[in-house]
């Protein structure tokens, strides 16, 4: 069957914007390709020098091939910044401070996006200028915030306080610094929501508090646990506030542990690297766990309706 030349001119109109079309996905394919390279490049590249001895990388420089792999700096890592201590003392401070953080931010969005009162926009504006000023700025009137509650409390606690040194006080820290970030995220997606929920809910007999945890809640389990996986990097991740806010190094976080595989005068970094990847475990594993809910929470509520 052969075409005749007004199909075959259509056809080739056809054909060339479907080429070019296809030009432009490898462009865009190669560009996304380029980019995770060099996103995960660092963290190869940490496996690669905690395999290393120290000696090696000395002798060879940073850039060559290694004369053989060994797990030794693990082994060292682990038990010379006491790892199990670390993360037991980082899971103590970030677990409540997610959940907190995210039961009180939420129940603050809720009060924002569905109640009209005076000042919901000058409120909800606080919140997120808290988010505005960097931590350093607040570091000396909450150091001496949290020496001055030692006036309030027994003798044994009076030298440092019912927050200073204390593992209450960094996540009570986290939880206030993290609240204006949920709440503005949470804000924005309950306001995707259907008013006709709240409204039938409320013609059905139920209290505020029946629809924020009945009603809102169950919809915002996307939004909640990809603010989740973030709230755990971030608060995990934290290391300014324990260092300056805990005097004892064994009541530290795991990134203020790995100081103690740093000498005063020598430091080995392949032992560095080792403990930092023993550090970012947790927070990889958290990710791909929740990496579903992570992505369907930042794509739904883009498009209303």
């Amino acid at each position: 069957m052969t075409r005749t030349p007004r199909k075959a001119a259509r056809a080739a109109e056809t054909a060339v914007p479907h080429r070019r079309r296809r030009h432009r996905h490898v462009g865009t394919y190669a560009f996304i390709i380029l980019m995770a390279i060099l996103w995960i490049f660092p963290l190869i590249w940490t496996i690669y020098a905690s395999l290393r001895t120290n000696q090696d990388t000395t002798l060879h420089g940073y850039f060559s091939l290694p004369s053989g792999l060994t797990l030794d700096n693990y082994i060292d890592a682990w038990n010379g910044a006491e790892i199990p201590r670390a993360y037991l003392n980082t899971l103590v401070i970030t677990i409540p401070s997610v959940i907190v953080a995210l039961l009180v931010s939420s129940m603050v969005a809720f009060a924002l996006t569905r109640f009209k009162w005076r000042f919901n926009i000058p409120l909800l504006m606080i919140f997120v200028a808290g988010n505005l000023l960097p931590q350093q700025v607040f570091i000396i009137p909450l150091s001496k915030m949290f020496l001055w509650s030692g006036f309030f409390v027994p003798a044994p606690l009076s030298d440092t306080g019912l927050l200073f040194n204390q593992l209450f006080g960094i996540i009570l820290i986290n939880v206030i610094f993290q609240m204006g970030f949920c709440i503005f995220v949470l804000s924005n997606y309950m306001k995707t929501l259907p008013k006709e929920l709240v409204e039938a809910a409320q013609v059905d007999g139920a209290g505020v508090f029946r629809i924020w945890a009945g009603v809102i809640m169950p919809l915002c389990r996307p939004a909640l646990a990809a603010m989740a996986t973030l709230e755990f990097t971030f608060i995990y991740n934290d290391f300014f506030w324990a260092l300056f806010l805990m005097k004892d190094g064994d009541r530290r976080p795991i990134t203020s542990f790995l100081q103690n595989l740093n000498g005063m005068y020598y430091s080995d970094y392949s032992l560095l690297a080792a403990g930092a990847f023993l550090a970012v475990i947790p927070t990889l594993i958290v990710f791909f766990l929740l990496q579903r809910y992570f992505v369907s929470g930042l794509t739904l509520g883009s498009v209303k309706g």
